[in-house]
């Protein structure tokens, strides 16, 4: 049993953390972006992963996206996803143990992730988790990792100070920008090596390796 002598929260990126969506984000972007006469690598892909669809069109483009081409672009590239995910999500190996943790200890949970919040809704339902969290908080119109405002905006709406906060994160961006935001981070080494996590304060091959102990010790529990 975990045991924290204060109120924390908890913010879990989702893509990454709680399902592996990578490949379908990956298909769903070359879909749009071939639909628009565009290419889009897999490098350029894990170069991006974790930022919001305005910053990876605008790194793309190599100039400000404008709000037409992130809603028209973006938002075929979201429905395209929305659709090539049904039936296919699981949760990452872990997750269910520590959601129910968490709760345990008394904990207050929330996903901040840089997807649409229509992602963030179709994922947790197709999951069947939405009773574990007490706030599902979107980046996509907010500034984008490694910004700390989706973060931010997280511990704003579980009424918590930035310090009382944890991260779970797996992407480069999103652990910058738990460091930027002055919250704890756990990074998983799902998308990237250890050896580009390690600004997190706790860096695991999986969830299943996160130890309680190593938890407390964080939060001086």
């Amino acid at each position: 049993m975990m045991k924290i002598d204060r109120t924390i929260g908890v913010l879990w990126d989702m893509d990454g953390v709680i399902t592996d969506s990578g490949e379908a984000h990956f298909i769903s972007w070359k879909k749009a972006l071939d639909q628009h006469g565009m290419a889009f690598s897999r490098e350029f892909f894990h170069q991006t992963f974790g930022m919001n669809n305005r910053g990876i069109l605008s790194l793309l483009f190599e100039r400000d996206a404008t709000e037409r081409e992130v809603d028209e672009i973006g938002g075929l590239k979201e429905e395209l996803f929305r659709n090539d995910i049904q039936g296919t999500l699981e949760l990452l190996p872990g997750v269910v143990q520590w959601l129910q943790r968490f709760t345990q200890a008394g904990a207050l949970q929330a996903v901040a992730s840089s997807a649409p919040r229509e992602n963030i809704d179709a994922i947790v339902a197709e999951l069947g988790i939405g009773d574990m969290f007490q706030a599902l908080v979107s980046g996509a119109k907010l500034s984008g990792k490694p910004d700390p405002a989706t973060f931010m905006r997280a511990a704003e709406r579980l009424d918590l100070v930035p310090g009382d906060c944890l991260v779970i994160e797996d992407a480069t961006v999103g652990v910058e920008a738990a460091r930027r935001g002055g919250m704890k981070c756990v990074a998983v080494c799902t998308t990237h090596p250890k050896e580009d996590l390690q600004e997190a304060d706790i860096v695991v091959d999986r969830l299943t390796d996160l130890t309680p102990v190593g938890l407390q010790s964080l939060f001086g529990g």
